[in-house]
């Protein structure tokens, strides 16, 4: 499949057209022959190119016939799986077993796939990130707009943390691969490390300002579930976040519980009970699951633009979460203010209009409020749904 999907996708680049196609699935394996409009050599180096530029690509044998009948060959002869010696030679003289060479193949696909999975998801979380800053107004939070109740940070600084944070998205998953035969919290003590790599590349990139501290635990941990997981599972929520809950299990009491107070999270459960974001991931989430995506995707369905959608779906976490970013710059009436008014909005108007929030905007910019952990959650409302959308071949 992945072959078939590299193949077409780069004859349609090529503007070549395939006026006929076969595909068979037996178990003498995968087999597809296309009729392609496009000389029979430009076609081969086409392939050949195909094959070369593909980690996988030594898997896959892309032969040209012309319309003759002949096989024309490739440029260069493809190398050994195991030696990296000319093929031929190989063959001939059957210089490796045949466990050999599915022990390079199982080899060969187990890093590739993987790889390219982590790509993936590392894509899709770093556009979740810009996504979220980029929906415009929100209240108290940086915008294209304005910089809400920050004063150390704008959108570019939002851009600068994001694409910073790649690498570190990309890590996560393979970290998740590696312990995905582990007990699920095992994978979270191995993101640790590379999550406080992660905040000083973050504050490296925006100059010390603290943008992502809340996604680089979230998203993290989304990204370590997906490694955990079989890429079939990624386009359903319920799956990735139920195994976001196991890797997560037990961190409130771990690391807010018993505390004395040193950080702000730790201050906050302590006087109020309230677990912020450890105890939405222990729980799986449910503000993401149950408030937050359903009135993204609906907005979205019902032709709301990026902004209007993601609005909604802020107003909607906000107005059902206990936001530690605004407890702790407004105190627990700030927070409980906030969340009425959030509330109050979208019993008004379900779909607020840029007015409306702008109104909420100010509000919350003249009591230097800002939502950043519901922000943190709307992130991930659009990674769930950038995860349905798009990760079926």
């Amino acid at each position: 499949r992945l072959g078939r999907h590299a193949l077409l996708e780069r004859l349609a680049l090529a503007g070549a057209q395939v006026v006929h196609a076969e595909e068979t699935d037996a178990v003498t394996g995968c087999e597809g022959l296309y009729a392609v409009d496009m000389p029979a050599p430009a076609l081969k180096a086409l392939t050949a190119a195909v094959e070369d530029g593909n980690p996988l690509g030594r898997l896959w044998d892309m032969d040209v016939l012309s319309p003759d009948g002949a096989k024309l060959e490739r440029p260069e002869p493809r190398r050994c799986l195991v030696c990296g010696r000319p093929v031929h030679a190989c063959a001939r003289s059957r210089t490796h077993t045949v466990e050999e060479l599915q022990k390079a193949t199982a080899a060969l696909l187990t890093r590739s796939l993987n790889e390219s999975d982590a790509r993936t998801a590392a894509a899709l979380a770093t556009r979740a990130l810009l996504y979220e800053v980029c929906v415009t107004p929100k209240p108290g939070l940086v915008d294209r707009a304005n910089s809400g109740s920050h004063r150390d940070m704008d959108v570019y600084t939002f851009m600068a943390s994001s694409a910073s944070l790649w690498p570190y998205f990309y890590r996560c998953v393979l970290v998740g691969r590696d312990t995905a035969g582990l007990e699920a919290p095992q994978t979270l003590a191995a993101l640790r490390q590379p999550g406080i790599s992660a905040e000083c590349d973050m504050r490296r990139a925006t100059g010390g300002a603290n943008t992502h501290k809340g996604a680089i635990y979230s998203m993290g941990l989304v990204c370590g579930a997906l490694g955990r997981l079989e890429t079939e599972s990624w386009a359903w929520p319920e799956r990735v976040l139920a195994e976001v809950a196991a890797m997560a299990a037990g961190s409130v009491a771990r690391e807010l519980g018993g505390s004395e107070g040193k950080t702000a999270g730790q201050r906050i459960y302590a006087r109020h009970g309230i677990a912020g974001v450890r105890g939405e991931a222990e729980a799986g989430f449910p503000s993401v699951l149950q408030r937050g995506l359903p009135v993204l995707e609906e907005g979205l369905s019902l032709g709301k633009s990026p902004d209007e959608a993601g609005a909604a779906a802020l107003l909607a976490v906000l107005a059902a979460t206990a936001d530690t970013n605004l407890i702790a710059r407004g105190g627990i009436e700030g927070q409980a203010r906030a969340a009425v008014q959030a509330r109050a909005l979208l019993d008004r108007l379900p779909w607020p209009d840029a007015a409306a929030i702008r109104a909420l905007d100010r509000a919350f910019i003249a009591e230097n409020l800002s939502p950043g952990g519901s922000a943190d959650l709307l992130a991930l409302c659009w990674m769930l749904h950038f995860l349905k959308k798009e990760t079926q071949l």
